[in-house]
């Protein structure tokens, strides 16, 4: 049965996509590029499936759907760079089946000119039409932010470029379905540029706030007080705050080839020595206590990388645990959302009872802010808090 949608790559981008498509009655399938991370619960698999989800395994079924969007995965590869592989992948298994009139988008998050110099040739090349003429193109910036219950797509502006007017006009067709507004780039460069500047104003300002916090501790400066007042200007500020690292999926990056960001690079730096920095502070706390790292049992508490959500992507956590594990630390862990995990292949004792857990242990550490943390209490309880968050009560425990 024909789908007006087809979403190609079913992880973090393309999941929340197809589920948005089919909460406003738009008939998806959804094909598979690769082991991918996203994941639904039973109820949402239910719930889309009744909705007119239905997964493709044949990769025929893609030329039968009026608008294809794909959201491979680009990862870094081992030199640094997006490994496009998945989306060269789902390109040339597209094109094979691809018909004239249909709208073909990118959401993967690329370097401005890989919609109109890579995908545009594996379109053309395996289908033999024209992009632009005989089949539209564009590109639009994934906008996901798993876990937050204010801004949905619905109520998410949804930029877009296309090779051409008419393409433009085509994808913004099928984004007014989904979202309350359309912004219309000049073209795919500036919506592919649109990711990386959206992309790396989180992880610079993110850096910016983690270097204060360095600076703070060494001063005698609550930091958390200082963003508190801070955050009360009403222009020409927003509020960051500092943590112990950067997770998640969208990873910063550079305008391609030569073209780098000397920020970008001095901010992932910063960020990637925010880790250690909490071991530096795990350790001191310990010292100041009359006990040393090896040996001590430590608890970590919250090992995604966002709060109220079970995606461990980057997340922090796996490095704190080895670094801790390399200084002849016992460690163990508490998530609501992760029943089991494993570091350098081996499973981390998973503490059942949070409060005993938090008691027993020489130290807890606050990861992660989970919503069903009872902070307060667990300040209460542990021997000694170290809270990278800056979430528990004033005095209650070390923050960052």
């Amino acid at each position: 049965m024909p789908a007006d949608l087809a979403v190609i790559g079913l992880g973090h981008l393309g999941l929340p996509l197809a589920q948005a498509a089919v909460a406003v009655g738009i008939s998806t399938l959804g094909y598979k590029t690769g082991p991918e991370g996203g994941s639904l619960t039973p109820a949402e698999l239910r719930r889309m499936l009744s909705g007119g989800f239905r997964p493709a395994t044949n990769p025929a079924e893609l030329g039968r759907v009026r608008t294809a969007v794909i959201c491979a995965p680009t990862p870094r590869g081992a030199d640094g760079t997006l490994d496009l592989s998945q989306v060269e992948g789902a390109a040339r298994t597209l094109a094979a089946r691809l018909r004239p009139h249909t709208t073909v988008i990118m959401e993967s998050p690329v370097h401005p000119g890989t919609t109109e110099e890579f995908l545009r040739p594996l379109l053309e090349t395996g289908s033999g039409l024209r992009a632009g003429r005989d089949f539209h193109l564009a590109y639009s910036p994934s906008r996901v932010d798993p876990g937050n219950r204010d801004f949905t797509p619905a109520n998410t502006p949804k930029v877009i470029g296309g090779l051409t007017p008419a393409c433009t006009e085509s994808a913004a067709a099928f984004y007014g379905r989904l979202t309350d507004k359309v912004v219309r780039a000049r073209g795919p460069r500036e919506a592919e540029t649109v990711q990386v500047l959206e992309t790396n104003f989180r992880h610079v300002n993110i850096a910016l706030v983690n270097e204060m916090a360095v600076l703070c501790n060494d001063l005698g400066v609550d930091l958390w007080d200082v963003i508190r007042c801070a955050e009360t200007k009403p222009f020409g500020f927003q509020a960051f705050r500092p943590g112990p690292g950067v997770g998640g999926h969208g990873i910063a990056q550079d305008l391609g080839g030569p073209r780098t960001l000397r920020m970008v690079e001095l901010a992932q730096q910063v960020n990637s020595h925010m880790p250690q920095y909490v071991i530096q502070r795990a350790a001191a706390l310990l010292n100041e206590h009359g006990k040393s790292a090896r040996a001590a049992r430590v608890l970590l508490l919250g090992v995604t990388y966002k709060a109220d959500i079970a995606d461990q992507q980057g997340a922090p956590a796996h490095e704190i645990a080895v670094r801790l594990m390399e200084l002849g630390a016992s460690v163990s862990y508490h998530d609501p959302h992760v029943p089991a995990w494993s570091v350098l292949g081996r499973p981390v004792p998973r503490a059942d009872s949070l409060y005993e857990a938090a008691a027993d242990a020489d130290l807890t550490i606050l990861l992660q802010q989970h919503r069903t943390y009872d902070l307060q209490g667990l300040s209460v309880k542990a021997q000694l808090l170290l809270d990278t968050r800056g979430a528990t009560p004033t005095g209650a425990a070390q923050r960052l």
